[in-house]
Order: C-alpha cells, then sequence, then structure tokens
C-alpha cells in the first residue's frame, strides 16, 4: 500500500524544479499535512542542489516511481509461484534500480556533501544506500543464475528495503513536524536517518523469515555464533552504545533527539531478534535460530562500527563532530545489516559445499572395491586364481 501511493509522488516529486508551476503530488499532500511554510521551505532548500542535476534526478525520480509498482509485482509473484512474470518483473526491476541509481549517483557526484539538500550526513546516508541498493541488486542477480532461490530472495528483499527509505522517509515528513514543532526540514531529515536504515533492514529481516519455512538447511551443523561470540558482540555493542550516548548528550538538545530517534528502534529491533532468536532454539528450528542470531550479533556490532566511523568521517572529509555523529551513527545499522546477509549467505553455501563433499566421500569406492576396479588389480587377481588352481 505504501510502494502503490508513493509511486505518483516519486514520478512528479522533480518536476516543478525543472518547470515551476509543474503539479507535485507530494508537495500538494505535504502542504495539507504539515503546512505550507514546511514545504516552501523544503523547495527552497532543494532549488540550488537540484539545479545542478535536474536531468537524472529526473530519470532517478521517474524510475523510482516505477520500482515501487514492480516491487509488489515481484515478491507477489514470488509468493503465488508465477514464475515467468517473476522473471519478466525481476529483469525489469533490476535494470530499473541500474538505470535509476546511475541518476542518483550523477546528482551525488556533482554536489559536494556540504551543498547537499540536508548537508553532509544526508549525503552519506544517500550515498550508502545507492551502494547498498546496487549491491544488494547485482548480488540478488547473481544468486538467481546460479539457482540459490533462498539468497536471491534475500538479497532481493534488501535490496526493496534500501530503496523503501525514500517512502518511508516522506511519511516522516508528515509525522515527525506535529512530534517535533517548528522543526525545519534538515533537522526533521537528520531525525530521520537516525533509524531509517535499521527499519529498512529490520522490515528486510522479517520478510526474509517469513517468506522461508524451512527449519534446517542442508549442511547445516554447528553455528557460526555461538555464546562466546555472541557475549563480545554485546560487549562491544554496549560500549559503541554507551560512547555514542555521551557524545550525543554533549551535543545540547539537539544532540538528545537524535540519540532518542536512534535508541528506540534500536531496543524494539533488538527486543525482536533476541525474542524470535530463543523461540526458535524453543521448538527446534535451528536454521531460523542461526539466521536470527547472525543478525542479532551484526545489530550488536552495529553501534561499534558507528563509534570507530564517527572520527574517520571527521578527518577524511573534515566534518564537525555533530554532523560526523549524525552520518556514522545512520550508516552503520544499515552496513552491518548488508553484512549480516552477506554472512548469512556465505553459511548457506558452505552448509552446500559440506553436503557435496560428503556426498562425494559417500560414493568414492574404497578399500578392496577400489582395488578390483583397476584393470592391473583385476589381472592380478585373475592370475593369482589360476596359480591357485
Amino acid at each position: 500500500m505504501v510502494c502503490l501511493a508513493y509511486a505518483p509522488i516519486a514520478v512528479t516529486e522533480i518536476w516543478p524544479y525543472a518547470s515551476p508551476g509543474a503539479p507535485a503530488l507530494g508537495e500538494w499532500l505535504l502542504g495539507r499535512s504539515v503546512s505550507p511554510e514546511f514545504v516552501a521551505e523544503a523547495v527552497r532548500d532543494r532549488i540550488g542542489p537540484y539545479s545542478r542535476s535536474l536531468a537524472p534526478l529526473i530519470v532517478h525520480s521517474v524510475l523510482g516511481g516505477l520500482l515501487m509498482l514492480l516491487g509488489p509485482v515481484q515478491l507477489l509473484s514470488a509468493v503465488r509461484r508465477r514464475v515467468r512474470l517473476h522473471r519478466i518483473a525481476g529483469t525489469a526491476f533490476a535494470v530499473t534500480v541500474y538505470v535509476s541509481m546511475a541518476g542518483a549517483a550523477l546528482y551525488l557526484v556533482r554536489t559536494p556533501p556540504e551543498q547537499a539538500f540536508s548537508g553532509a550526513a544526508f549525503w552519506i546516508v544517500l550515498a550508502t544506500i545507492l551502494v547498498g541498493t546496487v549491491g544488494s541488486v547485482t548480488l540478488g542477480v547473481l544468486a538467481a543464475v546460479r539457482g540459490l532461490p533462498d539468497l536471491h530472495q534475500r538479497w532481493m528483499l534488501l535490496c526493496y528495503g534500501f530503496l523503501m527509505t525514500a517512502p518511508l522517509l516522506r511519511l516522516e515528513w508528515g509525522f515527525l513536524p506535529s512530534l517535533y514543532p517548528g522543526l525545519s526540514i534538515q533537522d526533521i531529515n537528520r531525525v530521520a536517518i537516525m533509524h531509517l536504515g535499521s527499519l529498512v533492514s529490520f522490515g528486510a529481516l522479517l520478510a526474509s523469515r517469513a517468506l522461508d519455512r524451512r527449519a534446517t538447511v542442508p549442511g547445516l551443523t554447528g553455528t557460526w555464533c555461538p555464546g562466546p561470540v555472541l557475549v563480545a558482540a554485546h560487549l562491544a555493542g554496549a560500549a559503541g552504545l554507551a560512547w555514542i550516548t555521551v557524545a550525543f548528550l554533549g551535543q545540547g538538545t539537539g544532540g538528545r533527539r537524535l540519540l532518542l530517534a536512534y535508541v528506540v528502534p534500536y531496543a524494539v529491533t533488538y527486543a525482536v531478534i533476541a525474542v524470535r532468536a530463543a523461540r526458535a532454539r524453543v521448538r527446534g528450528a535451528e536454521w531460523a535460530r542461526e539466521e536470527w542470531r547472525l543478525h542479532l550479533a551484526a545489530l550488536l556490532l552495529a553501534p561499534a562500527f558507528s563509534a570507530v566511523a564517527v572520527p574517520v568521517l571527521e578527518r577524511t572529509m573534515g566534518l564537525d563532530r555533530l554532523t560526523a555523529l549524525t552520518a556514522g551513527v545512520g550508516i552503520g545499522c544499515g552496513i552491518l545489516a548488508y553484512a549480516a546477509v552477506t554472512v548469512v549467505s556465505l553459511r548457506v553455501l558452505y552448509g552446500r559445499e559440506l553436503l557435496k563433499r560428503q556426498q562425494a566421500s559417500a560414493e568414492r569406492p574404497t578399500g578392496q572395491e577400489a582395488a578390483m576396479a583397476t584393470p592391473g588389480a583385476v589381472s592380478a587377481a585373475a592370475v593369482s586364481g589360476e596359480g591357485d588352481r
């Protein structure tokens, strides 16, 4: 429903910047849900950055609207086992992703981070989403070509999760101003990027687990996330979260607002994944438990990754502490979710390779069978039998 509602908004979003006065459904809705002043501020702040890359942005937004329609078609065709329709929609989806993201890449390359809409932190988050979207759709296509439907499903859901940041951000434009009256569009965007990466990757995980009913997978033995690893991840996550908390609290009211926007969704995500992993263990669903635990470890490591990323962004891009902190925290959960899907994919591939080796070992002739299968051995046995006679 969100995708279908957002498709016409995405298609018409950039038109007014190329042709003043052109209809824009998103601006019309936002002006009535928030205020005309809020819309005017958003338009004013985007005129400069968008004017350098209008053609690529129009391509990006129009094809983005098409992706909002192709995604549900692809998902429903997979659920309903419409193989031909799924392949056609999937091919169109992948090509559209590449072309649409090329338009977004041109905008990012032509726009210095500090001059981008909503500033450098927003630019960094957009660039990370772009890389994650292109990378996940590429791995999804490769998995389909290799005949790995379970991995194909996970990567394509993660890709669509990254794409869902666009409509979810627009929903937050309509919701957050009522929670924080008087906040500028730049501050609204900073609040939103605190949790959008975590939200969409969590949604992709929930969808993957809902579609995968298997209790185990071929070759699954043991775990890649034993108790000591999970304990170490908890300790690293607690240290990273403590550092992020202190850093945000040192930034005044704005920092506390951003910390709240990060911590609350993070805690909810952690609780759901931990409970699902425990329930999977109780019912003996080893594969579900393994996937939940791998994603839980990645989620725990996200604050530690962000704590390391902040000083790196400060030094390499010359950002102030608050901007680097916002960007580092904004990309942490998305990057670690991508890493978690990578580890899950390697886990499945390792299990299948292990199973192949076991089957090959079981089929290999051994002992006397191997000796009798050799022509020389057969002749020697014949001579020996003649001598006995």
